[in-house]
């Protein structure tokens, strides 16, 4: 299986191993796939930093030979941006405050788990923006040098300025004045390259250009060659920066007639021939530039989506023609009620957008509502037809918490269609504000109550994807997967709603389902000749529930269905926590003649300890290996030396995520059995690899 998010390289700093494995195994509860190490002295730190990347440093506040204070100190020395959290006996605020600015990122309370992981996900998310950002920033870095190099071999006369001096001119703009170097230049003010009747004209244009901050704004002008020649041009100015500063690109082009052509052909781009409104394009455009200036400026705005209710009905009646007649009576009821200075465009045949800035959804809803009763009250006269029209419009806010253009216009869109499945809108007619939390996340109180809705809605679908033996005897594995439909038709995890703790019963009705169905197909896959086993996945509360092995044996005899060709799977972190009831449960599925695997093996602290307690027959290793071993020798000799020391101990060994060709002969080398990953085959609903193609 694909994993969804990266493993997480975990450092942790506590006298105590089984502390550490709860806080490894706490991460990996709460969706985190983590490899850890554990610090045990200053010289093990000062090795780890320099040899391997880090997301995360949690540190114990007790005493130990060497301390939190000492831990932090030193990222601080080495200049690493690894996240630091010091995990405290009880809350102490001047501790807090004291470890904050040396340079923690917090502090938290030992027992304090459910905290933990909100501070642990914020401190990675914010960490992997500063990845990004760095990596951006180098972008930017080769952009500019690219953008410098095309300023340089234009043909344009362009310069930038600052508080009227020029700081930066190309080749082509010095010609053009007469100039030889830019040092003559950079002491001029542009006024002065200007004739007396132009500086006047040239201060107001600035003024204006100033309080309007349009680009592209142009001025008629003349200007004075060094020399004194005149020269009629036409001024285009734009806002940008140099070196990091604001300033102002001016461009210089001689004055000819194509100008007026030219803007002409940039307002036919931009426009709706239909309507007159502002098109698709334009309005993205704008809509863009909206979400960066309120992420910039916190200037808040508002997104309306105009939606026409049985447009296809009402195109069906009137016709093609009729259609375009009542499109265009609409755009002018649409330009009355528009607020001064909104943008509307039309986007597509029967939908239209409103944006404003500064605006507030709120009261654009208000604005809104009063435009559906002007709509509906008014009489749409087609070829003396009188046609009844009515809106439903959804109302997106744009903040500085705004994701990109197309996902305001998509939450708008979603509150328009959402509309006309409330009570009482069955045919729209009506505006609804679109709140991000209504769709966007399930929290603890209502988790476990979606998962229950789509299994009393038979929403959950199972995927297989095939175990492969590498050394060819061509066994038919598989691991079976469940999915759930969300309210989209979007596959995504069950067990991704359920909070890091329970609940439960949840977590135990998800296993049985999941196990009765496959039971259920495998039963009937086998009866047409295969000889398949298949890997089923199963959490902590299945491991504690007594009652789940004698439910299994009920179920197995009904499916008439052998226990050898199921293979239960737990996880390391699950077997760690859970240890004696994952040693009973071994006992009581063996006695079945099911067989157990482990996965997400090497992650613990000492994983071969696991094993001296708990009966497995297969281990899969974790899947950050598979990607570790493509990228150092280092990691293929470790991962070489764990598949020996597990098969000495007489364990078959799986490799998951197994995405290309390049890893197969290191695979082959280290003598693993089995491989399973997309190179082979994604998770699909049928079992139907051929394995006797292999």
């Amino acid at each position: 299986m694909q994993k969804k998010n990266a493993t997480v390289h975990l450092l942790i700093l506590d006298p105590s191993q089984n502390d550490a494995e709860s806080l490894i195994s706490l991460l990996r509860n709460s969706g985190k796939a983590t490899r850890a190490h554990r610090i045990t002295s200053e010289e093990d730190l000062e090795e780890a930093l320099k040899s391997g990347s880090w997301d995360l440093l949690l540190a114990r506040d007790i005493d130990q030979e060497f301390r939190a204070d000492d831990a932090l100190a030193m990222i601080r020395r080495m200049d690493k941006d690894i996240p630091f959290v010091l995990l405290t006996g009880e809350y102490d605020r001047d501790r807090t405050v004291s470890m904050m600015r040396a340079g923690a990122q917090d502090t938290v309370p030992f027992e304090y788990t459910d905290q933990l992981v909100l501070v642990v996900n914020r401190e990675l998310a914010a960490l992997d923006e500063r990845r990004r950002r760095r990596v951006l920033e180098s972008h930017l870095r080769e952009a500019e040098q690219r953008c410098q190099l095309l300023l340089e071999s234009s043909k344009d006369a362009i310069a930038y300025i600052n508080d009227g001096m020029h700081i930066y001119a190309n080749q082509s703009y010095l010609e053009f004045l007469g100039h030889e170097d830019i040092d003559e230049l950079i002491c001029i003010p542009v006024l002065d390259t200007l004739t007396p009747d132009s500086q006047d004209r040239y201060k107001e244009f600035m003024k204006s250009f100033a309080e309007s901050g349009k680009d592209g704004m142009t001025l008629t002008c003349v200007a004075r060659r060094s020399d004194d020649h005149e020269l009629n041009v036409v001024m285009s100015v734009s806002s940008a920066t140099y070196d990091g500063e604001a300033c102002t690109q001016i461009v210089l082009q001689p004055e000819h007639s194509d100008a007026e052509l030219e803007e002409k052909l940039r307002q036919i781009s931009s426009q709706d021939l239909l309507t007159g409104l502002y098109n698709r394009q334009y309005l993205m455009d704008a809509l863009g530039q909206a979400v960066a200036l309120a992420g910039k400026n916190n200037e808040s705005g508002a997104l309306a989506y105009i939606a026409l209710d049985n447009f296809m009905s009402l195109k069906g009646r009137v016709g093609i023609a009729g259609a375009d007649l009542l499109l265009g009576d609409l755009s002018n009821i649409l330009r009355e009620h528009a607020p001064e200075g909104a943008t509307l465009a039309r986007l597509s045949d029967d939908a239209f957008c409103l944006l404003c800035q500064p605006g507030d959804e709120k009261e654009l809803a208000s604005q809104c509502e009063e435009l559906c009763r002007t709509v509906e009250n008014h009489l749409f006269d087609i070829n003396g037809r009188t046609v009844p029209v009515t809106l439903s419009i959804g109302v997106a806010a744009v903040t500085e918490n705004s994701p990109k253009a197309p996902d305001v216009l998509g939450r708008a869109h979603t509150a328009s269609a959402e509309l006309k499945k409330k009570d009482g809108h069955e045919q729209g007619n009506g505006v609804l504000i679109y709140n991000p939390t209504d769709y966007e996340a399930l929290d603890d109180t209502n988790s476990a109550e979606a998962i229950q809705k789509a299994l009393d809605e038979n929403r959950f679908r199972l995927l297989f994807q095939p175990i492969i033996n590498l050394r060819g005897e061509g066994e038919e594995h598989y691991e079976a997967f469940v999915r759930m439909l969300d309210k989209d038709g979007e596959e995504v995890s069950p067990y991704d709603f359920l909070p890091p703790v329970g609940p439960t019963d949840m977590s135990i009705k998800i296993d049985r389902w999941v196990i009765l169905q496959t039971i259920k197909q495998l039963s009937s896959h086998r009866s047409r000749g295969h000889d398949t086993r298949l890997f089923l996945n199963i959490t902590a509360e299945t491991l504690e529930d007594k009652t789940f092995t004698s439910w299994l044996s009920v179920a197995l005899k009904a499916a008439r269905l052998p226990g050898d060709s199921l293979i239960f799977q737990i996880r390391e972190g699950d077997a760690n926590n859970y240890m004696k009831q994952a040693k009973d449960f071994s006992k009581a599925i063996h006695e079945l003649h099911c067989k157990l695997s482990i996965c997400q093996f090497g992650c613990a602290l000492n994983p071969f300890n696991t094993l001296k307690h708990i009966n497995v027959d297969y281990v899969k290793i974790d899947g950050s290996f598979t990607e570790e071993i493509q990228k150092s020798d280092e990691a293929k000799e470790g991962v070489k030396e764990m598949v020996k020391s597990l098969q000495s101990a007489g364990k078959l060994t799986i490799i998951p995520l197994v995405e290309n060709a390049g890893v197969l002969a290191t695979l082959w080398q280290a003598g693993v059995n089995y491989i399973q990953g997309y190179y082979l085959q994604a998770p699909v609903p049928e079992m139907n690899y051929d394995f006797g193609d292999q």
